[in-house]
Order: structure tokens, then sequence, then C-alpha cells
């Protein structure tokens, strides 16, 4: 070998060695830093790609809530704040590129109607230069969904039919605070907003009073509609999408149940009515929850998902991986788009030309996909996840957000939908990450007990990625229809690195029943709910002990929603776990399937209703089989969440004591499913389960 290649071997073997050496000086990620995270929740970018407004959601530990600001990014600016209620979020730009709307629960100025337990979601305008927001309307009309004239002159919004005081007051005389169950939902209206009232308010100038239109067929609204607004509809139930097509002749919009409760998927219907007012008509007639509507440019086509575990246009409801479909308005055909695919569609935006760009999730990353017909080709992609894909009106360029899992989320511009690994940085929320030692990760591959392929991710504590025998922490993913792999999290809900980062070997399985493996990977959890994937993740585990991974004297179990459901039935099939840190997961099904907001999956995923298959109900509940736990628990539940009733936590707990197994159980007042009211409770939540593992570890 030269002389000089040894000089260049030798200089690069110390630069490495050096990068290791500052590597190892940089110190672990606190838990104050952890859950002081900032997460991206929208964007939207301006017509002529100019600028580009974020939605982000930040902790305010003072308040005791959670912060919804918008911010803008241009060229000359960089990114700046654009509102500070604290309260902004779906930031849409008009087409003229003059205004951005977005929904907030600030009260318009001189307002002293709005009450702390009565707070709407109204549409707000703001000029992308700055300034006061002005309210779209003053009525107490909480929105829905909200979309853009294609002209830029109104907003269509949905909301929930108004009362008048008269009805108001009769319903309170003869009701007093009864709730009845289901007959005093009241559906949507679909109204047409022009904004030329709002902006006149604004500069104090007397505009002719407009009378509020009507849909066809239909009487006028029981009460006051805004200055400026028509009616284009009404409906039996929510309206949660709205697209207008170019021409702003039709509008397509997506229908949902008023309770929020999936008991039936038909309430998932599209429906296109005139701009002008009609009755509207039914497009889709199917088990299936369609989402994101887009109509291409010459109005023929209405493209949408349906995501992953929500049903398909094909047949009978089942459990299947996201999908893509175009349906032409006027014939009624749908058109599948993309089948050859063998992964998951997460999400989709149109190209000039008709064709679809989308994200893919295949194994442990999501990457972008050219869709032309039934073929998806794979576009160059940096290693990690892709998410947010959002076009710009009037111009060839592209939102898209990118994370991995030492990566946190961040907003790009993209120039060129062929080449997605060519972006234009636009934000750096979260910098502090990049300045502590970085767990490091690798994909795991094992054999389950009937010989099928499981895929994970294994997490590994800073430094620590040639090291054997450590202490494992399995951390179960919720869903099941989702997939860990190469994404950041920072939350409540997912604290993998964290956990790496406190010395803990973090295994993420994805299990039967995980997206992004193919159908039959997908759907093989049905009828056996938590057997059959509780034994892919008993097979990683034995796996991992074997090849040295893991040490068995130090393992520990955990999850939350249907992780949580898995952790409360593996800790009745095997006493390997030292401890269990569980949240929201049943541990029976038939009180669960009448509590919870999901009905409709669970007697799927079951084989049917309670009295339809009650022995499948039984013998796939934790609780029957309780008498076999000897891990000691930790508990979390949201004091209101319906996902997974408070009160499976309850029974759990109770299950625990009378069984002398230590345990602990935390309720977290007035948090649902998600935990999205309070940041202190993600934070003690996450800091108790650091003690909990950490406390039997050592014992």
């Amino acid at each position: 070998m030269p002389s000089h290649r040894i000089l260049t071997v030798l200089g690069s073997s110390a630069c490495i060695l050096s990068a290791l050496s500052l590597a190892a000086q940089k110190p672990t990620i606190t838990l104050d830093e952890f859950m002081n995270t900032t997460e991206i929740t929208g964007t939207s970018l301006a017509p002529d790609a100019s600028a580009a407004v974020i939605a982000a959601e930040a902790p305010d530990w003072k308040a005791n809530n959670f912060r919804h600001d918008l911010w803008i990014w241009t060229e000359k600016e960089g990114l700046k704040p654009l509102t500070r209620s604290g309260t902004d979020e779906r930031p849409q730009w008009s087409p003229d590129g003059r205004w951005v709307a977005f929904s907030s629960d600030r009260a318009p100025s001189g307002d002293t109607t709005d009450s702390d337990t009565e707070k709407p979601n109204r549409v707000w305008l703001i000029s992308p230069s700055g300034g006061e927001a002005l309210p779209l309307y003053k009525e107490k009309l909480d929105v829905h969904a909200f979309a853009w004239a294609p002209d830029g002159s109104a907003i269509y919004i949905s909301a929930k039919a108004p009362q008048t005081h008269d009805e108001e007051d009769k319903q309170n005389d003869e009701w007093k605070d009864v709730v009845r169950w289901r007959e005093q939902y009241r559906g949507d209206l679909l109204l047409k907003i022009a904004i030329a009232p709002a902006l006149s308010r604004a500069v104090a100038m007397p505009l002719a009073k407009e009378t509020p239109g009507k849909a066809a067929g239909d009487a006028e609204p029981s009460a006051k509609l805004p200055e400026g607004a028509s009616m284009i509809a009404k409906a039996d139930v929510s309206i949660a999408e709205i697209a207008p097509t170019p021409d702003g002749k039709q509008i397509a919009f997506l229908t949902e149940p008023i309770h929020k409760r999936i008991e039936n998927p038909g309430d998932y219907e599209v429906f296109l009515v005139s701009g002008e007012g009609g009755t509207p008509k039914q497009l889709t007639h199917n088990v299936a929850m369609e989402s994101n509507l887009r109509w291409s440019s010459d109005g023929r086509w209405l493209h949408f998902a349906v995501n992953a575990a929500n049903g398909s246009i094909e047949g009978k409801y089942r459990d299947v991986q996201g999908r893509l479909y175009r349906m032409e308005a006027a014939s009624g055909k749908v058109e599948r788009l993309g089948s050859s695919f063998d992964g998951s569609f997460e999400q989709y935006t149109l190209l000039p030309d008709g064709r679809e760009l989308a994200v893919g999730l295949k194994g442990t990353a999501a990457q972008p996909y050219l869709i032309e017909g039934d073929k998806a080709t794979k576009l160059p992609g940096m290693p990690g996840t892709y998410a947010g894909l959002e076009p710009a009106h009037n111009a060839s360029a592209w939102l898209v957000r990118f994370s991995a899992i030492n990566d946190p989320q961040q907003v790009y511009l993209m120039a060129d939908p062929a080449h997605p690994d060519k972006l234009k940085k636009l934000t750096n929320f979260n910098p502090i990450f990049a300045e502590r030692a970085q767990p490091e990760w690798e994909p795991y591959t094992w054999k389950s007990d009937d010989g099928q392929a499981v895929e994970g991710v294994l997490i590994f504590p800073p430094g620590k990625k040639d090291s054997k025998h450590l202490r494992m922490f399995t951390f179960i993913h919720g869903g099941p229809a989702d997939a860990d792999g190469n994404l950041f999290g920072a939350n409540w809900y997912d604290w993998a690195t964290l956990a790496a980062s406190d010395g803990w070997l973090v295994f993420r399985p994805n299990y039967r029943g995980s997206s992004g493996y193919g159908d039959e990977f997908m759907l093989g959890i049905e009828p056996h709910l938590v057997s059959k994937p509780g034994r892919d993740i008993l097979a990683g585990v034995d796996a991992l002990v074997k090849d040295g991974h893991a040490d068995p004297d130090h393992l520990a179990i955990g999850g939350y929603s249907y992780g949580g459901y898995m952790t409360n039935w593996l800790i009745t099939q095997t006493t390997r776990f030292k401890s269990a840190v569980t949240g929201a997961g049943a541990v029976e099904h038939a009180a669960n399937w009448g509590n919870d907001d999901m009905t409709w999956d669970d007697a799927w995923y079951l084989g049917g209703r309670p009295w339809e298959n009650p022995q499948l109900y039984q013998s796939e509940a934790a609780l029957f089989q309780f008498d076999k736990v000897r891990t000691p628990t930790h508990l979390v539940q949201g004091g209101a969440d319906v996902r997974v009733s408070y009160l499976e936590g309850e029974t759990m707990e109770r299950a625990l004591q009378s069984l002398g197994i230590p345990h602990t159980f935390l309720v977290l007042p007035g948090e649902g499913h998600g935990l999205d009211k309070n940041p202190w409770h993600g934070y003690i939540k996450v800091r108790e389960e650091l003690k909990w593992l950490e406390k039997y570890d050592k014992q």
C-alpha cells in the first residue's frame, strides 16, 4: 500500500475516533428537555410558493395547557411567528395569496357571550404580513371543516345547525340538564360565507345586508346566519371535509357521525351538491371510511384515501392497509390507484398532470411513491419518514415533512416531485436533540411460533450498539394498525429514545396486525385480537435473548392504547417481565365494546358482537386469566377516555389489588385518549413510568 494511502487511512481513523469521543462527551437528554418538544400539526403553502404557514403545538407549563400557534416562513425573513393567541390551528391560504384562514377559539373583539365552558372554534382571517386577525363571523358556529371557494371570495364551513333563543329556552324548560343520548343531536349546515363583510367590519365601512340563501327544498334555517352567508346544504350527520370543484360549481363533502363513535362505516360517505344549493347526491355506498378529498384540475375525478384499518371500497369490511382511490363524479365509477404496492398508503397529493405523489409505509420507513394507475414507483428519498404533502395552488411546489429516529420532524419545500430527496429546509424546531447523545437503532427480524417472519426495531442506549446482554424494555405500539420504524417521536406516547437514553435496549415489535407489511399480515390478527400478536412479541423477546442482545433477568414491558391491551394480556402469559407499564388498555372486551368509540372495529376483530361470539370475547380477554399475573404493574388512564373506557383501568386495578400484585394507578383528570389537555399529565406519566421500570429492574 502506498505511504500516502496509509496516512489517509490513519487520518480518517483519527477523525472517526475524534468524532466518537465528541459524541461520548455529549450529555443524554433529560426528561424536561424531552417533554418540551414542539410538534408540527399542519402546514399550508402560498399559491405562488413564496411563503408557508406552519401550525405548531408546544406545552405551556405555566398555563397548564398546550399552545397552538401559527408561524410563517418567507425566503427573506425565514421563520417567524404569525399568531400568538395559543389556540390557532388548520391554516389555509386563500387562492389569491392575500389571506390565511385558520380556526381558533379566541373570542371576537368586544364579544362577552363566549364562556369558559363554551368557546366555539370560529374561522379567522389574517394577512400573511401580520397584524390583527379578523373573525369571518361572530355567531357561535363551532366550525367542523372549512375550505376556500376557488375564487377566494368566500369560505365554505360546516357547523352544527344553530338554534334560536326560543328553541334553546324550550329545550331547557322541558329537559333541564337531562341528556337525550341520541335524540338531542343536530346535524350540520354547509354554509358559504363571503369574506367581504368581515373585511368591511374591520374598516368600519357599512355594507349592504345580504339575505341568507337556502338549499332547494329546505326551509329557512331556524336561527340567523352570519352576514354574507348562504346555506348550501343540511345534513343529518356531521360534515368532516369540504372540497369545492375547481370551477366552484359543485362541492363535495364527507360525512361522519355526530357523536364521533364508529358504530357504522356507512356514516362515512361522500356527497356532491351544487354550489348554489340543492339536494346533495350521495356518491359512495360502502363500508369504508373515506378521507382527504381532492379534485383533479379538470373537475372530472374526485380523489380520496381510505386509511389503514378503515375498511376498503371492495367488498365487506376488513381492516386492510391504507388505499388510494379516485371516482369519476359524473358516472360514479371508482378506480383503485397504486394497487401493486404491498405496503400501506399514508397520505397523497395531486400533481398537475393528474398523477399522485403518495407516502407509502413499507416496513420501517415511509417513503415517497409516484402513482400512475395501479403502478406505484418508489422515488429517491432520504432514509426516514415522509409526511404532510401539501401543494401550492398556482405553482409546481410542495411542502413535505420529514423525520428520522434522531432527527425531529421539520418542514421542507420540494420543487421537483421526481426528487423528494432534494429538499429545502424551512424549520428548525427542537434543536436540543442534536446537542445530546443520540441512541442508535437497527431493524430486527425473527420468526414467530408458526414460522411467520416478523420485523421490529431495536433502539440502543447511546454508545452501546455493539453491547450484549442489555436490560431490555419491550415497548408495544398502539393501533394495532401502525408500525414503529425510522420516525422521530418525543412525547408522552412515544418515549422510546428517552428510555434508550436512560440505559434500556428498547425493542419495538411490529407484530401481526401492524401496517406496512401487506394485507395478509395485517389481517392475521383477526379474530385472535391479542393471542396471535402476543405470540409474535414473545417469540421476538426469546430471539433477542438467544441472540445475546437482551439479558433474560432484566426484561420489562409496556405500551399504551392497543399497546396497553397487549401488555395486559402478556403479563397473563408469562412471568419473565420484571415490571410492566400500561396505559388505556382494555382487560375485557364486552363492556369495552359498549363503552368505547370504535365498536364496529371491535366487533370485526373479535368475529362479531359480544352475544355472537361470547367464547372468543372471554378467551381473548386478559381479565379471565389474571390469576396468572405476577408482574408488578403501573397503570395510567385518562379520566375522560372514551376510546378505552376509564373503567377498564379501574377494573384492572381492582384485580391487581385483590391478587396482591404490586401496582400503582394514575388517573389523569379530564383527559381523553390523547392526553392533550394538560402537558403536566403526560410529563408525570412518563416520569413515573421510567421510575417504575428502574425500581423493579434493580430488585
